[in-house]
């Protein structure tokens, strides 16, 4: 351990010897304070909020993140190329202890920045919610600065996919198909199938919602609730609004509570309370839309209704939340280091950030996986299968998206500013999938190239 020290401590002395350190803290905490000063809020909750955490929280991600970047790459290659590393070598520590030493002074440079400027942007964020409308800052404290756990519907996939193969086999046998014809013909039934499940028809037609509270119904007895909805539609009324009705509880089995008229702006997320003890014995609370328009509206199965109850407070959520932000660097510093293991330093710096910015067009990468092909479109594919692009080009996209949905799945940015709890399970699960799972298999790569890489011979020396 005196030896990984040792390496550490050295990378600590390399990132204040060339300012790094001093710059980056200076520009975390000038995108703190400056970002919320150019970019006025509307004076709500949910726009200081979107501010102050999304864009600023987005600000100090990115920055991070390209310097953790660019420091794991030079703080290797450029040892390496200015033969300092050499000298080092000749001590009595491993290769595998030099790599780990730089790793763990990255992520101490790291953890330094991050806890000073999320304590400033913390401080500002309190300081600046007093400034809110007092209606505001009650919207901000119950829903913002708070950590709310979330209750959804159960999941109907498997149904849908069910009922999409049973209706496509029906067709099939009527029409004969060719396999692109099926591809697309499923698609379009699986569509039609899953509207049954979104779609709330008008002319007060109801859809009704069960929604399981678990284990957390014995938390929540006496306790009010937050149900948050989201709506489609493809006609536009004349005041952009529609109106709806909520009731919650089932008659005869529960207390009922209903809401009064809302006027409702689609493609946006509403909320509203209800009481307390609506649910039933099981822990199941039914709630129940009503669509007086004369257009259907659609509520999304992935995010068209949720129902919100408070599980902690906001301080540790916070803090939680950077501590997922610190497992991607870590991440990061490891596809740096694990570049510079056998590439030079402009060609590692090229490289680490062409993975990253892959990885961010990961819309791109998933529209190429469902088309299945990259050189023409669908309909024009031939029966002829697959081009030899196509046979390396998807497979290789979908390895990729997979890693970036294990990385993405515990994004804290979209938790922190919609009030939604970050558990400690959560974190646990992104130290061992982000950090031990793939930063292991990325970091056992560039330990095993670097302990083979000949450094001498990689300068030109004779």
């Amino acid at each position: 351990m005196q030896r990984l020290l040792a390496i550490a401590g050295l990378t600590w002395k390399a990132a204040f010897r060339f300012r790094l350190f001093i710059v980056l803290a200076v520009l975390l905490l000038a995108s703190v304070v400056a970002l919320p000063l150019l970019i006025k809020d509307d004076g709500t909750a949910r726009g200081f909020t979107q501010i102050l955490l999304t864009y600023t929280l987005t600000t100090i991600t990115a920055l991070l993140g390209l310097s953790t970047l660019w420091l794991a790459c030079g703080t290797l290659a450029r040892d390496i190329e200015e033969c300092q590393l050499q000298v080092v070598c000749v001590k009595p520590i491993a290769r595998w202890q030099i790599w780990v030493g730089k790793w763990l002074g990255i992520m101490s440079l790291n953890a330094a920045l991050l806890a000073i400027t999320g304590a400033g942007l913390y401080g500002l964020l309190l300081w600046r919610a007093t400034k809110l409308p007092a209606d505001q800052q009650t919207v901000l404290r119950k829903e913002i600065l708070v950590a709310r756990g979330s209750a959804k519907e159960k999941n109907f996939g498997a149904e849908i996919e069910a009922e999409t193969d049973r209706v496509l086999s029906d067709r099939a046998k009527k029409i004969p198909m060719t396999r692109d014809e099926l591809k697309e013909v499923r698609k379009q039934i699986r569509e039609q199938i899953k509207a049954e499940f979104q779609v709330v028809p008008p002319g007060y037609f109801s859809r009704s919602y069960e929604i399981g509270l678990g284990l957390a119904k014995n938390s929540l007895r006496d306790r009010p609730l937050q149900v948050r909805f989201k709506f489609n539609t493809a006609d536009k009324s004349p005041s952009g609004t529609f109106d709806g009705l909520w009731r919650v509880g089932v008659p005869r089995r529960t207390q009922l509570f209903q809401s009064q008229p809302m006027s409702l702006a689609p493609d946006t997320f509403h909320e509203f309370e209800i009481p307390g003890n609506l649910f039933d014995e099981n822990g199941v609370l039914t709630l129940t839309f009503f669509n007086p328009n004369t257009t259907a509206l659609l509520f999304p199965l992935e995010d068209g209704l949720e129902v919100l109850y408070r599980e902690g407070g906001f301080g540790l959520n916070f803090i939680r939340g950077l501590g997922i932000i610190f497992c991607w660097m870590g991440l990061l510093a490891v596809l740096g280091l694990a570049s510079a293991s056998f590439l030079s330093f402009p060609v590692a710096a090229f490289l680490s950030l062409t993975v990253l910015i892959v990885t961010l067009s990961s819309g791109t990468l998933a529209n190429a996986v469902e088309e299945g092909t990259i050189t023409e479109h669908k309909s024009d594919k031939t029966q002829s299968g697959p081009s030899p692009a196509d046979m390396i080009a998807i497979p290789t996209f979908r390895a990729i998206l997979w890693v970036v949905n294990h990385v993405k799945q515990f994004s804290p940015i979209d938790s922190l500013s919609t009030g939604r709890s970050i558990s400690w399970e959560q974190l646990g699960l992104a130290v061992l999938e982000v950090i031990f799972f793939l930063g292991g298999i990325i970091g056992a790569f560039g330990i095993i190239v670097f302990s083979r890489r000949e450094l001498a011979t990689a300068q030109g020396t004779q």
